[in-house]
């Protein structure tokens, strides 16, 4: 029985790192830009757009679909990045195991 005690100790504290772990993330700021610099954005740990940047100086050859591929492109590289990032961390914390509902 002391091993089953041990056992489920260690999972209320893993439960609690990783509840931990995921408000963090939640709080921080994942950034990603495309065509150079022209379009920059920042994405939170939940998958908000928090800020874009577009160069005015792109905005003035008036091609609307480059402009809306690189806020695309930019968009789904900061949450590329958060995804990634979050995973990563889990897996250390978690020592690999696939955790249900987690990712």
């Amino acid at each position: 029985m002391r091993n089953m005690n041990d056992i489920l100790r260690q999972a209320q504290v893993i439960q609690q790192k990783l509840a931990k772990l995921q408000q963090e993330a939640a709080e921080r700021v994942y950034e990603a830009s495309s065509g150079g610099g022209i379009v920059s954005v920042a994405v939170s740990g939940k998958q908000e757009l928090t800020r874009l940047t577009i160069d005015p100086k792109a905005l003035e050859g008036g091609d609307v679909e480059m402009m809306q591929d690189l806020i695309l492109a930019a968009v789904n590289e900061a949450g590329r990045i958060a995804r990634e990032t979050l995973e990563r961390e889990m897996n250390a914390l978690s020592g690999g195991i696939k955790l249900p509902g987690m990712f």
